[in-house]
């Protein structure tokens, strides 16, 4: 589901906004969902960390790590470098590490301190759902850039090569709102550059 289908949906309840959030199904049947619905779902079930979070940042005890990044996280960054060591005819047309990885990175940017300064959980909130909105458009405009040389290679349509890479920078949206949550001591977490919420 695109962005922009996700803005055109209307509204039903939690359990369906949760279904369709981690499923990726644009309706459930006889109901429609809409982005702001999924907003208030993901705010319920992750406000409780992000005072966890702003709590350990105002701490004087807590100090920030210096900045590491992972390219893409989940693999994907290893992923893609396992293939260009293997394959010449990959490595050529798509480089060592994702085309997007540059979204990855500056994404990581604002995972690491979760949020400038200290601030209220509820715009940790904000800010985390507009890095991760941020890294998709990334991703779609990346997209856009390479889709002429990628359409020719391949044989595609213009058209289908952007479909293609809005359908990644969509999974890649998904996986963020699901594993990007502050406090649960993933190493990608929101607020990845502090220490663990206790």
């Amino acid at each position: 589901m695109s962005h922009r289908k996700r803005q055109s949906m209307s509204a039903c309840g939690a359990t369906c906004g949760l279904v369709l959030l981690v499923t990726g199904c644009d309706s459930a049947p006889g109901t429609d969902v809409d982005s702001d619905s999924i907003a208030a779902l993901e705010r319920q079930l992750e406000i409780g960390r992000h005072e966890q979070l702003v709590s350990l940042k105002s701490d004087p005890a807590s100090t920030l790590t210096d900045f590491t990044t992972d390219g893409c996280s989940g693999g994907l960054t290893i992923g893609w470098e396992y293939l260009a060591g293997r394959i010449a005819s990959f490595q050529e047309q798509h480089g060592t590490q994702p085309a997007w990885e540059e979204c990855c990175i500056a994404h990581d940017r604002r995972y690491y301190t979760g949020g400038t300064g200290t601030v209220a959980a509820s715009e940790s909130f904000r800010l985390r759902r507009e890095a991760d909105l941020e890294l998709q458009t990334c991703v779609m405009e990346t997209g856009a850039q390479r889709a002429p040389v990628l359409s020719q290679e391949y044989g595609l349509s213009v058209d289908h090569v952007e479909e293609l890479y809005d359908v990644v920078a969509e999974l890649m949206y998904r996986a963020v709102r699901i594993g990007g949550v502050p406090c649960s001591g993933l190493p990608w977490r929101w607020g990845y550059g502090w220490p663990e919420c206790q």
